[in-house]
């Protein structure tokens, strides 16, 4: 497929006033959610067991055949009780290791979102994942708009509920209702994602980009004039995707 480089328009400025960004296996190389439940559970003393079980869980629940968006509540589930105030700080301890490691960033994708940014651009970042794991990605890069996951909080602990995940066709939802907000119109609109459930957020902009060689996102940018960007190739098993909202590798749908 070509990569089509996003056009300045006919006044010299940028083409496009938001971009929007997946999170997981876009702009980082891990799935957010898992990595952090294990070190969240980590620091609260529970045993390796404890993770492996809760993660366990969820796979099987995904293989019995339990929708993406109520796995993806049954995530959230596990934080119940828990202080939002420890969650966020672990949120950021977290994002400092993985950081550390030198490896967290995918610099493709780093890359496009920081020349948006210095193009003006109003960066977004859509995830299914939530706050603590995505303020500091968001700092750290320069995000402007965070449309991610909500769970509940209520007296200043979570309580478990999640009234809407954040997969799927609720990413290109937000993403519109962002647009109207700030009355910027699909052709001056980027959104960049790796994986078949960012379809509906990339449907919603004028310039997608596929990041990596997910089949069902390549056919969108090929027919819509799009363009790609490398992937983090082959990574963490499918079977986490699965289990909170990201299934394993998609296929192209017939055209409608």
């Amino acid at each position: 497929m070509p990569d089509v480089p996003i056009s300045p328009d006919s006044n010299g400025g940028s083409a496009v006033d938001i971009a929007f960004f997946d999170v997981d296996e876009t702009l980082i190389t891990v799935k957010s959610m898992f990595r952090f439940l294990e070190f969240h559970f980590r620091e609260r003393g529970l045993p390796p067991s404890a993770y492996a079980e809760a993660a366990g869980d969820l796979r099987a629940k995904s293989a019995a055949g339990v929708s993406r968006r109520d796995t993806n509540r049954e995530y959230y589930r596990l934080f119940a009780g828990r202080p939002a105030e420890e969650v966020f700080a672990h949120g950021r301890a977290w994002f400092d290791a993985e950081l550390a490691g030198g490896t967290l960033l995918h610099p493709p994708a780093v890359e496009a979102l920081r020349r948006h940014r210095g193009e003006g651009t109003t960066i977004a970042l859509v995830s299914g994942s939530f706050r603590p794991c995505l303020e500091p990605v968001a700092q750290l890069l320069g995000a402007d708009e965070i449309l991610c996951s909500e769970p509940e909080i209520v007296g200043g602990h979570f309580t478990g509920h999640l009234e809407r995940p954040v997969i799927g066709p609720e990413k290109g939802r937000l993403a519109r209702e962002l647009m109207a907000r700030r009355a910027v119109s699909a052709p001056r609109a980027a959104a960049y994602g790796d994986h078949a459930s960012d379809l509906d957020l990339l449907r919603s902009v004028g310039h997608p980009v596929a990041v990596g060689d997910d089949l069902v996102l390549g056919a969108h940018v090929t027919e819509a004039g799009g363009r790609t960007l490398p992937g983090i190739g082959p990574g963490a098993a499918a079977g986490d995707h699965r289990a909170i909202g990201r299934p394993g590798p998609s296929r192209p749908t017939p055209a409608r």
